[in-house]
């Protein structure tokens, strides 16, 4: 089994946005999850035993947030990866899933408790972010045998943050 979840999350206004960092960004959460897959992979079909590539993605890969085109292009190519990778591998027994969380508990959230940490939770339907525990029982499951006809999914872990793009949107809409 192999769990990919390597990656960094700077932020940059898009006008901003230096080349060093947009290809950081990609190396470290892209092009090092490509690489620790495919050698994976490689060892998994010489032992003939099949398994397990989980790549830990992000709602941002399917919902973009403002500052974030090299964070949220290199999550939206770790799904996409994980889809090619599962065609690829299945013949060899090997699933891939991506897990793709929301806002996680971070040592931020638990010392912080500002007006813009409170204002974010608003943001959640679930009221709160993440436990790594919530996110890691997702892991547990894919690389579990009775995960073992599930392949080429992302599975979203972020407490309805997804459900909230378009009300966010239609809030701030002021068409008529």
């Amino acid at each position: 089994m192999l769990v990919n979840n390597a990656a960094i999350g700077t932020t940059a206004p898009f006008l901003e946005l230096d080349e060093a960092l947009w290809r950081r960004m990609l190396e470290i959460d892209l092009t090092g999850a490509f690489l620790a897959s495919q050698a994976a992979a490689r060892l998994m079909v010489e032992a003939g035993d099949g398994g397990r590539i989980i790549n830990i993605a992000s709602i941002h890969g399917q919902v973009p947030r403002r500052g974030g085109a090299a964070y949220c292009s290199a999550k939206g190519g770790l799904e996409m990866l994980s889809k090619s990778m599962a065609l690829d591998l299945a013949e060899h027994g090997i699933t891939v899933n991506a897990v793709a969380p929301g806002r996680v508990e971070s040592r931020i959230d638990l010392s912080e408790r500002t007006e813009t940490s409170q204002a974010r939770m608003k943001t959640i339907p679930a009221g709160r972010p993440g436990h790594p525990l919530e996110i890691s029982a997702m892991v547990r499951h894919l690389a579990s045998p009775e995960a073992g006809y599930t392949t080429g999914q992302t599975f979203i872990v972020d407490g309805g943050m997804l459900l909230m793009a378009g009300v966010l949107n239609q809030d701030n809409f002021t068409g008529e």
